[in-house]
Formats: structure tokens, C-alpha cells, sequence
């Protein structure tokens, strides 16, 4: 929402008189102008709202993945993942001056750093797949995730899964298996890749959860922020490559698209309940369907498309079963 000159505050220096005619006459054409659309969406109950937030996360983060593979293979993953976590950090930097050092204390250090770790080991796993494999292929196997949280849930938090979620976990790694299609000749490394990098995103959410029972959601940010690009910086220096304008260009869109997304998401779930909008997550097959297939001539073929249906399956399972279980302990 655009805030109008009058809001701001008295002891404030204000913009010349001007600046703010021009500034007042561009905010009353932007809100004419989305009207029509803003007054019937706050009008839809929550979860509706919810999840098209969630939808349109949904499309800034294929949009980032594509981005990546356009100049993966002429770019160091490393050195994309150092230059969006820039991005990133740069969009949070208020919070973390303002509340730094006491920002940073927490009695659980090792908590954090395992948790940056694993993020990373996602990042480059799951960004490396995604240039290397197809964009439905990559996309797919990374809702293995899914999976992956009911059994580090279990170990970690102590949860307990019933004989029908263990069975609806079994036959969604098949459908795993269906994708990756084991051989002769071995695995796919990078289909491996990308099933590496959807455990450690299950890790990483399940230490979230461990984590947040003790500290603020501002400290969990701010080593996610800091310490990740401190750690990204020594292999990017290493394997660096020049990048054109034109890349330069891609890696800020990256960046953006990934604030995007985040921002999306945490509006989504704000709007509307977990267990109702978390689905919609699933769209993201959709359109790295058709980005695929309209920019780099992709076509999934049968084992993807059958393997992604299982998964997808299984997934949706899981966290039907997950918002029973909560319903049940309530």
C-alpha cells in the first residue's frame, strides 16, 4: 500500500512541495487504476486470498529457477547464490542493524549453523539440478520435501506417523524412484542432486520448527541472512567468472524474484490457514511445465509425468494427515 505524503510524520524532513504534488497525483492514478482489482480480492474469505498469494509465489520462484538455468551453464551456481543472497540480505538490512548484536543471541549457535549448512547443500544441490535437468523434472523431485519432513520430523521432533502416512510416504519415494530411474549405469547424478537438496529443505524445516520454540523469528532470519552469504563468498571468489551486463542483470532479477517469492509466501500464509493454502505450492509444476516447454523446448516425458503425480500425491496426503494430527492434539 502506498503511503501518502500527509501520513508521514511532522519531525521528518518532507520532499519539496513539488515532489510531493507529483508523488500525490502518481499514488491517486495507482490506486484508480487498481481498484477494480484490490476491492473485489479483499472482498474472497482468507484461505482464497491465502492461496493466490501463494500462487503467485509460486510463479516468482519458477521464474527465479528458469533465470538460473538461462545462465547456468555460463555462470558458477556459487556465484548466482552469492549475488542473490545480496539481494536478499540487502532487503532485511534495516532489521538486522537495528537490532544487531543482541539480534544474535540465541543458547543454540549449533542449532543455526547446522541449519545454514543444510541450506546451502539445498542451494547448490537444488540449483545445480535445475540447470542441468529439465524444469518440470527438477521442480517435481524437489516436492520430495515433503517426504523427507515426516521422517526427520519424527527422528528430531519426536512425531509420531501412523501406518497410513508411512504408507503414503513409501509409495511417494517410488514415484522418486520412477523419476530418477536407477539402472545399469547408475543413478542420474543430477536427478540425485535435486533428491539431496529436497532433504536437506526437509532438514532445514524441521530445524525451523526445533529452533523457533526457543527463538525469535528475527534471529532465525539473521543467521539464515548473515552467515550464508559469509559462507557462499570463498568457493564464488574461487570459481568466479565475469558476468556480461546482460547476466549481471539476470542474477538482480534472481535476487528480486526470490524477495518476491518470499514476500508472496509469507502474505499467503498470513491470509489464510497452512493446511489450506500450502497446496497451491504444487502449481509451481504447472509452470515450470510451460516455461520449459516455451523457452527451452521441454518436453516431460512419461517416468516424469507419473513419478511427478505419485509425488504430488503422496505430498498432499501428508499434509492432510498433518493438519488432522494438529486437530487432533488441539
Amino acid at each position: 500500500m502506498v503511503t501518502k505524503p500527509d501520513d508521514t510524520p511532522q519531525q521528518e524532513p518532507q520532499p519539496p512541495e513539488s515532489a510531493q504534488t507529483v508523488f500525490g497525483r502518481f499514488a491517486t492514478y495507482l490506486g484508480v487504476l487498481g481498484k477494480p482489482v484490490t476491492v473485489p480480492f479483499r472482498a474472497l474469505p482468507g484461505n482464497a486470498r491465502g492461496a493466490i498469494w501463494v500462487a503467485i509465489a509460486a510463479l516468482f520462484f519458477t521464474g527465479m529457477v528458469a533465470l538460473i538455468k538461462s545462465i547456468g551453464d555460463t555462470i558458477p551456481v556459487f556465484e548466482i547464490l552469492l549475488f542473490r543472497q545480496i539481494v536478499m540480505t540487502c532487503t532485511v538490512l534495516p532489521i538486522l542493524i537495528s537490532g544487531f548484536p543482541d539480534i544474535l543471541k540465541t543458547r543454540h549457535v549449533g542449532l543455526h549453523m547446522t541449519r545454514v549448512v543444510l541450506a546451502l547443500i539445498a542451494m547448490t544441490c537444488g540449483f545445480t539440478a535445475v540447470v542441468h535437468l529439465p524444469l518440470a523434472e527438477a521442480t517435481a523431485l524437489g516436492f520430495a520435501k515433503s517426504l523427507f519432513v515426516t521422517i526427520f520430523a519424527m527422528v528430531v521432533l519426536a512425531e509420531i506417523a501412523g501406518p497410513r502416512r508411512w504408507f503414503a510416504v513409501l509409495i511417494g519415494f517410488a514415484g522418486v524412484l520412477v523419476m530418477v530411474q536407477p539402472g545399469p549405469d547408475g543413478l542420474n547424478i543430477y536427478s540425485l542432486m535435486a533428491v539431496i537438496a529436497a532433504a536437506s529443505a526437509a532438514a532445514v524445516m524441521v530445524i525451523i520448527r526445533k529452533v523457533s520454540q526457543f527463538d525469535r523469528p528475527v534471529t532465525i532470519l539473521s543467521y539464515q541472512a548473515i552467515m550464508v552469504g559469509f559462507l557462499m563468498v570463498p568457493p564464488a571468489l574461487y570459481f568466479w567468472v565475469t558476468p556480461s551486463l546482460t547476466e549481471w542483470l539476470i542474477m538482480g532479477a534472481i535476487g528480486l524474484f526470490s524477495v518476491c517469492g518470499q514476500l508472496c509466501n509469507i502474505q499467503g500464509f498470513k491470509e489464510g490457514e497452512a493446511s489450506a493454502v500450502a497446496p497451491m505450492d504444487y502449481i509451481r509444476l504447472v509452470f515450470a511445465t510451460l516455461i520449459g516447454f516455451l523457452v527451452f523446448a521441454e518436453i516431460p516425458d512419461l517416468e516424469t509425468t507419473i513419478g511427478a503425480v505419485i509425488i504430488i500425491a503422496t505430498s498432499l496426503y501428508t499434509v492432510r494427515a498433518e493438519k488432522r494430527a494438529a486437530t487432533v492434539k488441539k
